[in-house]
């Protein structure tokens, strides 16, 4: 179901193996993550993304404005996405 949670991120520095573990709760279990880092597109530790690879977690770190436009393209193919913001 539809839902908006807080997410406790600041920025990219912030995103950590920890700030994603919200993401790998989530029920039902989300195919993709959408991250929005900003008003550029910000390198992730590889560790993380690993991680989240791992727990079979399609990860798509874009420019939050594309984060946004790629959520709601997803959303309406009907995939279980989920998307982290940063605001621009």
């Amino acid at each position: 179901p539809r839902a908006i949670l807080q997410w406790n991120v600041g920025s990219y520095r912030d995103i950590s193996q920890e700030s994603l573990s919200l993401f790998r709760l989530l029920e039902p279990h989300i195919e993709i993550l959408v991250l929005g880092t900003g008003d550029r597109v910000e390198r992730l530790h590889p560790v993380v993304l690993k991680q989240m690879q791992e727990c079979g977690i399609a990860v798509e770190v874009q420019d939050t404005p594309n984060a946004c436009a790629t959520f709601n393209f997803l959303t309406n193919e009907r995939r279980i996405v989920a998307a982290g913001l940063i605001p621009p």
